[in-house]
């Protein structure tokens, strides 16, 4: 058994759960050391060999990363490493290059300091981009320039350690994620980052517990230091005293062996005592992950993001490519279904002839907008979709729907599609399901009028919550305040699974709220017809569902809502789901 530190304080800092598990070990503070770049003159007569110098650097980087991306490819597939396939384009970007060597030449510069100027205003557009996904895309672009830089300079990055560590850094690459893996690392706690973060995807296909959008980790720890990792609630823990390091080896040992009891459910229907039966399904974005979904036991996959086939990429994938795509899941999924969102994504990323970033981002050209406006775009997906049909296990998803009127035009389109697909005589499911995404607050308001021009009904709460709180969860000064268990988003989320099933449609809900342990009863209680999450928590789910009637349920439903505040709900719950589910670390 690890000792508790003596003589020193425990610290509790909370960000969010992007990979589940609990990891209890010594930190190694992780500083990637930014390279320093100085600005500085360069004589007409070493121009030459500043630009080979650059050159030279660039196959370095090229060599380092293609040696990351074979050992990617072997540990998390094909699909996953194609991040790192991204940052190689970057290195082989032509015109990205030629502009520095031309810069260097005109400006008689220093090859890194054009580098990081250069780079530096593609990584600025992309931090500035209306999307979270685009945002964090920007720490991969990053990772390539000080790549770039250190090679110039030949200071080689030091990614080795001594394994069983925790490692604790204000942020972490992709690049950095898997090679820590190769030294058995325990767990990741990350200052910056999102959900959606590769770091944070691939922690979960490695299977490392990790904490990430914590602020200031890398402040309050230093090397040795003992620490928690606790990648279900979203805890990070310095120092812990030794009643709590107990308390969490013994939740830890608790959970691995619950773990192995989980596996007896996998063929079983998440149904409560009283017989009442919801669907579990799973979310995914690359292909390789529908392994995971079948071995976890979910009922399908309850959002497929298409969005993911963009990465690596300056164009859209044509009609063929994109139906390839959707049919290999589909086929590989089939008798379980796959509900498919069409790209949601920021402007930006789909107009190569975009402008300055907008003013409000958050409020701008996204989802189904897009959609609408750039029907080349739109209908090419539908139709690839719809040929990924002929098994009938698939149906669309429209994301960001803001009112009815968009959700009416965007259907019209669909059966534009399947015209064109009828007259070209290509086989589809002539009747294949369209739903749509309910995650901005006026959609959320007029749930069930949305509901009846729709097939089924999917809550967003990753960002209905953002929009409702007025909450960005990637600004490290609010995001505390981010919580879905606020009594405004427990009512919104009541409203709109009334008005859907008033309307007669079944509602599902695909935010991270699906898989927390603490929201799932009050979800069945509120009358949630189906939950979707990362594959390695359907089990889980599914055991706390199994494990209470939907009578019982419902009064910890109602009872919630009695509540005004955050602080008094989560404490009604913690309580009241307590024998529910204590095995989960709540």
């Amino acid at each position: 058994m690890i000792q508790a530190d003596r003589f020193t304080g425990e610290v509790f800092l909370r960000g969010v759960a992007a990979a589940p598990g609990i990891a209890i070990g010594r930190a190694y503070l992780y500083d990637k050391q930014t390279p320093k770049v100085v600005e500085r003159s360069v004589d007409a007569r070493e121009i030459d060999d500043e630009i080979q110098r650059l050159k030279n650097a660039l196959q370095r980087s090229t060599k380092e990363l293609e040696k990351v991306l074979a050992f990617a490819t072997q540990k998390i597939g094909d699909r996953k490493a194609r991040i790192f396939e991204a940052q190689i384009m970057v290195l082989h970007d032509e015109f990205l290059f030629h502009e520095v060597e031309r810069r260097i030449r005109v400006e008689k510069k220093n090859a890194d300091f054009i580098v990081s100027d250069e780079i530096g205003k593609y990584q600025h557009r992309m931090l500035s981009a209306e999307d979270e996904y685009m945002r964090e895309r920007a720490f991969d672009v990053e990772e390539v320039k000080n790549r770039i830089i250190r090679n110039i300079d030949q200071d080689l990055l030091f990614s080795r350690l001594e394994g069983f560590s925790v490692i604790i850094s204000e942020a972490l690459s992709s690049a950095d994620t898997v090679l820590f893996s190769r030294n058995n690392v325990l767990g990741y706690a990350t200052d910056h980052g999102g959900i959606t973060s590769h770091a944070a995807i691939l922690s979960r296909s490695l299977k490392i517990p990790a904490v990430v959008g914590l602020s200031r980790a890398s402040k309050s720890v230093a090397t040795g230091d003992l620490v928690i990792v606790d990648g279900f609630r979203g805890l990070f823990i310095v120092n812990p005293t030794a009643e709590r390091l107990r308390e969490y080896e013994e939740k830890r040992t608790r959970y691995l062996k619950f773990e192995q009891e989980l596996e007896e459910l996998r063929d079983l229907p998440a149904e409560t005592l009283d017989n009442r039966r919801v669907e579990i399904l799973a979310n995914i974005e690359f292909e390789e992950e529908l392994e995971a979904v079948r071995h976890h036991g979910a009922a399908g996959v309850g959002l497929y993001r298409t969005e993911s086939l963009l990465i690596g990429r300056d164009d859209f994938p044509d009609e063929d490519e994109q139906a390839l795509a959707y049919e290999s899941i589909a086929a590989r999924l089939h008798p379980l279904r796959v509900i498919m969102r069409t790209f949601d994504i920021g402007g930006d990323k789909v107009m190569v002839e975009s402008q300055a970033p907008e003013e409000n981002p958050f409020l701008g050209w996204r989802g189904i907008r897009i959609g609408l406006d750039r029907p080349d775009i739109f209908l090419s997906q539908v139709r690839a979709i719809l040929r990924a049909s002929s098994r009938k296990n698939v149906a669309i998803m429209l994301p960001m729907v803001t009112t009815v009127q968009e959700v009416r035009r965007a259907r019209r389109m669909v059966e534009q599609a399947k015209e064109e697909l009828h007259s070209a005589s290509i086989p589809f499911d002539d009747a294949v399901p369209v739903g749509v995404m309910i995650e901005v607050p006026s959609a959320a308001v007029m749930a069930e009028h949305i509901a009846r021009e729709a097939d089924f009904v999917s809550i967003g709460t990753n960002d209905l919550i953002q929009y409702l709180l007025a909450v960005d969860r990637g600004n490290d000064n609010v995001a505390k305040l981010y919580s879905e268990f606020d009594p405004s988003v427990l009512l919104t989320i009541k409203r709109i699974i009334d008005g859907a099933h008033r309307a007669g449609k079944k509602v599902g809900l695909c935010g991270e709220m699906a898989g927390d342990p603490l929201a799932t009863i009050l979800l069945l209680g509120f009358g949630l017809d189906e939950f979707s999450m990362v594959p390695s928590l359907v089990p889980s789910v599914k055991k706390i569902i199994r494990s209470i009637s939907f009578a019982e349920a419902e009064r910890i439903a109602r009872g919630a809502l009695e509540f005004h505040a955050v602080e008094d709900v989560e404490e009604f719950l913690r309580e009241g789901v307590r024998s529910f589910v204590s095995l989960l670390l709540v």
